[in-house]
């Protein structure tokens, strides 16, 4: 029986580069195949209802989309290496960057990826060749050219040299924290990668890791960042920069300093977003009085809300809420809030942060669920 699981993304995909990478580190058999190949058209697309990738075919032959939801299927199926650590404090760390490494720095991957003019030779070429993999060099560019302008028309802002290098510096800080905490740990909470590793792969890989600009920078000035994504695209779990680490999580719920600070990092420039979103979500489901099984935009590819005014920190705010950042908050909230008092004061002391904090204690009113690759009212 054929055992091969098969994975439709490309290298060009943000969140194809987080599904690859815990399909090699977890030593699960797949192949890779572009989503011009005939049988992603005829048979898979059709089965999931969704042009978007990654998309896993299964052996059984169902498919699965979205990164997320690929790894929790896996996961049982596939223990060894678990990619969610068992303690309080380490778990919540892990479900926060499932969020704010993912959904949170996409905005800066997205924003280095198109304010700089360099990146887009390769990037349009390498968009055409996962559309039209033995085309001429001028299909590439048609096919490339065509993809790069629905990118660029989702709000981009204009490339002034105040806005690259106000990104610039956005970036450089994440480097630095990174070099810092890679200077004592292989990966986020020590000898093995979790699903905090595999999440921040979409950007530090598919965009920052790969485009002229981000990965010149990253060679710059991060030289240990630049081999942790190399090492992070390889099946091997021990790098040989620390060959005498065991392969396992920290002892003793540990969760490094270094490790923390790019998770406040990521809060601080990305994290309000999600807060905001959680709270919209409540109030508006309150409103309509939504029960189990309802579905939420099903027509919708990115399905959102309508702007709520909402009530944050004293302030009202106008916000519309991204549904999928609010299912993927709850991952996190369901977590800490089934904690007694004594446990989430303990988490809370090591994140440290308010926005952190905030985040993980909005109430899970109205859970959300992923079915048929629809968000519906659990």
């Amino acid at each position: 029986m054929n055992d091969t699981y098969t994975l439709y993304g490309s290298y060009a995909s943000y969140y194809t580069a987080k599904t690859r990478t815990y399909l090699r580190k977890k030593g699960i058999p797949f192949v890779e195949r572009l989503p011009s190949d005939p049988l992603f058209r005829n048979q898979v697309r059709p089965e999931s209802g969704s042009h978007r990738i990654p998309q896993l075919l299964t052996p059984d032959g169902r498919v699965i989309q979205d990164s997320v939801q690929i790894l929790d299927e896996l996961e049982p199926l596939f223990p060894a290496i678990p990619a969610f650590p068992d303690s309080p404090t380490q778990r919540s760390f892990v479900h926060l960057m499932e969020l704010l490494a993912s959904e949170g720095l996409v905005r800066l991957a997205w924003l280095h990826r198109w304010l700089f003019a360099e990146n887009y030779s390769f990037v349009k070429k390498d968009f055409g060749r996962s559309f039209k993999p033995q085309g001429s060099d001028d299909d590439l560019q048609k096919y490339g050219d065509l993809i790069a302008d629905r990118m660029m028309s989702y709000g981009l802002p204009q490339s002034t040299p105040e806005a690259r290098a106000s990104v610039d510096a956005q970036y450089l800080e994440l480097l630095s924290l990174f070099e810092r905490h890679l200077t004592d740990q292989p990966y986020f909470l020590g000898g093995q990668p979790s699903a905090a590793d595999y999440a921040i792969m979409g950007g530090m890989h598919a965009h920052l890791g790969r485009d002229p600009a981000g990965v010149r920078m990253m060679q710059d000035n991060a030289p240990r960042t630049f081999r942790w994504v190399e090492h992070m695209i390889v099946p091997e779990i021990q790098s040989p920069e620390f060959f005498g680490r065991p392969v396992e999580y920290l002892a003793n719920d540990q969760v490094p300093e270094t490790a923390v600070a790019i998770l406040r990092f990521l809060a601080k420039n990305f994290g309000e977003q999600f807060v905001l979103g959680s709270i919209a979500f409540n109030q508006a489901m309150a409103r309509i009085d939504a029960g189990s099984g309802h579905e939420l935009a099903p027509d919708q590819d990115e399905p959102r809300l309508a702007g709520e005014r909402v009530d944050y920190a004293g302030l009202m705010v106008d916000h519309a809420a991204s549904l999928y950042g609010v299912w993927l908050s709850q991952r996190s909230q369901k977590h800490f809030q089934a904690f007694d008092d004594g446990a989430r004061q303990q988490i809370l002391a090591v994140l440290d942060s308010q926005i952190l904090s905030d985040l993980l204690n909005v109430p899970v009113n109205y859970s959300l669920a992923r079915i048929n690759n629809r968000l519906v009212i659990a």
